[in-house]
């Protein structure tokens, strides 16, 4: 059963009319134009691309059989002969049986299929609900990640717009194994760096090239410095164990000495005279001062090394080292302050000679500290590199971010997907069902297919066909067997295609009486019973009114009450017919009934429910389309003519032409509305009428003068509420 029709760009339906349904039987009211023939068009052929804007629900394994124009035009307009309609015949009971028995199973196995795709159907929405849920947490990547100046929302181009999309896009991403070093936050100033305002490039970084290991290393550090063991002092100075302190004193002492004593620098006793200062002097011989010299080089070679250490200011200007400052700062002191020490000890050395001390070596340091400068230098190395090609740097960069996204919202992919596979197991077990069901559906469609063969035929739908034009009164043309599978009409005088020989309401009886074969039988011998959804367009459109009573009564009795139509959709203009066919009785209209109107304004046909009280006949109907003010300005004008005849000619009896000539409608802005609604001035030349003088306000005030002039003021504004 259809349960749902949306029309859409096509024809008059601009824009989107909806026809929503539970009822066997529906009803449909509309005027000619409002667009009915391109809503049995649809029907008629879905598949057509024009259609492509409308749909339809509910509909499985039905027939839709429409009657329409474009039905007449291929059975009865294009072919030479009818195609035969095949019905069963009482002959053989043996088959007819069978036929019933395998088309109950039939049924019986389709109920079941159908209860096992409801299930299929309740899964998939449990699926699906599980997957929103899912779709609604990892939306949370786009709502974190795009939007303003955030820099990663390229990452997301083309998954902004649909949460399916992202989360599809982030199950097809396997997951890492394992998580990821990097962060959303470094990622972003990753990206920052490469394209962002301050993005730049950079130079290497100097690593430290010191040339002060071998100086380090110098064994005259460890010696024990001293003068001459010869020297009549050396005893004296090896006794006061301090030879540093003597060689000091030197500098205390004038250059040149009288004969008499000098005071002592230390204890300042007249004890101090040449012999002894050429003794002591002696014994700082040219040995002691070519090592102390020695000493001193040593010195100022170590000094030029450590001016050439790059300074600290030098690398904190790098964003790299920035990144790292307080390991740098660790690498550097260290570096510094071993280097500054062994220069404070060899300064030392030289002021105490006969002390040995330890430098400590720089290699390590240095080596650690150029190690730490080796892997800024990659880090910049890897950043120019980036800068020197952003796209595949920007690329890389995606591919990193969304293996982050993966490895974050894996539990909740995980736990989509455990429960997919758990859906998708029970829904193979319920596939596997419904192909063995449909295996014993094809059977019984055999078995029945088979039976017909023997009982099928076609002459039952003639005699039909032709009891139908006898009831109706028509003697001028009958349908005969051409051949083993068609028709043909014929008349009492031969004639070639008899069917264009007939009037408009000839051809309308017998293609509709076809028409109600064919819903009956079947197409062909090999045609399976299928339930049949109908769709009658205006069958009495062309039929004087002594038909329209008896194509109402065929209806009802071949159609609405036939257990073997599912579902009918009945399309008029006659509001006269409309009512006819709608049931009086409450309860079973209720229960059977769905009432529509079909309108069409300046936005297009429209499809409205409609309730068994609005039902109206003609004239009210006129006085409904021209209250709509959207409706098409010729239409309006034409109801306005059709209430006015239908009042006072029919009703009232009355002659209008002294009515037009009241001075209240001789003002210059109704005269296009009199040209048009007095009929009497056709035959003057007086009703030539252009559409575009239409105006909506004086045509409907102009009305009102009509009735009010005449007497009836009171009828006009009961109507026009």
């Amino acid at each position: 059963m259809i349960t749902k029709i949306v029309m859409n760009n096509v024809a008059s339906y601009k824009s989107v009319a909806t026809l929503e349904t539970d009822k066997k039987i529906n009803l449909i009211y509309g005027l000619n134009g409002t667009g009915k023939s391109t809503f049995s068009d649809f029907l008629y052929d879905m598949s057509n691309p024009k259609f492509s804007g409308c749909s339809v629900e509910g509909l499985s394994d039905g027939e839709v059989l429409v009657y329409n124009q474009q039905f007449i035009k291929d059975y009865f307009y294009e072919p030479d002969n009818l195609k035969g309609i095949f019905t069963l015949s009482k002959e053989n009971k043996d088959a007819e049986e069978r036929i019933k028995i395998a088309e109950k199973e039939k049924e019986t196995l389709v109920k079941d299929k159908t209860s096992k795709t409801d299930l299929i159907t309740a899964h998939n929405k449990e699926l699906a609900q599980k997957k929103q849920e899912a779709e609604l947490k990892t939306w949370e990547i786009k709502t974190d990640f795009a939007g303003g100046d955030r820099v990663l929302e390229y990452c997301l181009e083309g998954l902004k717009s649909q949460k399916d999309k992202l989360f599809d896009h982030l199950l097809s991403i396997p997951k890492p194994d394992k998580q990821p070093v990097k962060t959303a936050d470094q990622l972003k100033k990753e990206v920052e760096a490469i394209q962002g305002n301050n993005a730049q490039k950079f130079d290497m970084l100097k690593e430290v090239k010191l040339d002060i290991q071998n100086i380090e290393k110098d064994q005259l550090f460890s010696k024990t410095i001293i003068g001459n063991e010869n020297s009549s002092v050396a005893e004296l100075i090896k006794k006061l164990g301090n030879s540093d302190w003597v060689k000091k004193g030197l500098d205390y002492l004038p250059k040149e000495i009288n004969d008499k004593s000098e005071p002592c620098p230390f204890c300042q006793g007249q004890t101090i005279n040449r012999m002894l200062i050429d003794n002591i002097r002696n014994y700082f011989d040219e040995s002691y001062e070519k090592e102390v010299n020695e000493l001193r080089k040593l010195s100022s070679e170590y000094e030029a090394g450590i001016k050439i250490l790059p300074k600290k200011e030098s690398y904190e200007s790098n964003p790299f080292v920035l990144e790292k400052k307080a390991e740098f700062e660790n690498y550097y002191n260290n570096m510094l302050n071993c280097i500054s020490n062994n220069n404070i000890k060899i300064s030392d050395k030289i002021k105490t000679p006969s002390q040995a001390v330890v430098l400590l070596s720089s290699d390590s340091v240095i080596d650690a500290f150029n190690l730490f400068i080796e892997d800024t230098n990659k880090k910049i190395t890897e950043h120019n590199h980036k800068i020197d090609n952003k796209k595949t740097s920007l690329a890389e960069i995606k591919d990193v971010f969304w293996g982050i996204m993966r490895w974050n919202y894996d539990q909740t992919l995980i736990s989509y997907q455990s429960y997919k596979t758990d859906i998708d197991k029970k829904t193979k077990v319920i596939e596997i069902s419904i192909a063995e069901i449909d295996g014993k559906i094809l059977r019984q469609g055999e078995i029945v297919v088979e039976q017909q063969k023997k009982t099928v035929n076609i002459e039952k739908a003639i005699a039909s066909i032709n009891e139908g034009l006898v009831d109706l009164g028509i003697d001028g043309f009958l349908i005969e067997k051409h051949s083993e599978a068609l028709y043909k009409i014929v008349r009492a005088e031969q004639c070639d295609n008899t069917f264009q020989t007939l009037s408009e309401g000839e051809k309308m009886i017998i293609s509709f009486l076809y028409f109600r074969e064919l819903c009956k039988g079947k197409k062909s011998v090999t045609s399976q019973s299928n339930k049949k959804i109908v769709v009658i367009d205006d069958p009495i459109s062309s039929l004087s009114h002594i038909y329209i009573f008896n194509v109402g009564q065929m209806i009802k009795n071949d159609f609405f009450n036939s257990t073997n139509i599912e579902q009918v959709f009945l399309l008029t203009h006659s509001l006269y017919f409309f009512y006819e066919m709608t049931d009086t009785n409450h309860e079973r209209r209720e229960k059977n009934q769905k009432l529509f109107r079909m309108l069409k304004n300046c936005n297009g046909s429209q499809l409205l429910e409609m309730k068994y009280d609005e039902i109206q006949n003609d004239y009210h109907s006129y006085w409904l389309v021209i209250k709509d003010n959207q409706q098409p300005s010729a239409l309006i004008a034409n109801c306005m003519r059709n209430i006015i005849e239908y009042f006072f000619n029919f009703i009232e009896k009355r002659d209008l032409n002294n009515v037009f000539q009241k001075p209240a409608l001789q003002a210059t802005k109704y005269q296009a509305f009199c040209r048009y609604i007095n009929r009497e001035s056709h035959s003057l030349g007086q009703n030539i009428f252009d559409y575009k003088e239409f105006n909506y306000d004086d045509f409907k005030e102009a009305l009102s003068l009509v009735f009010k002039e005449s007497g009836y003021e009171e009828h006009y504004k009961e109507m026009i509420k």
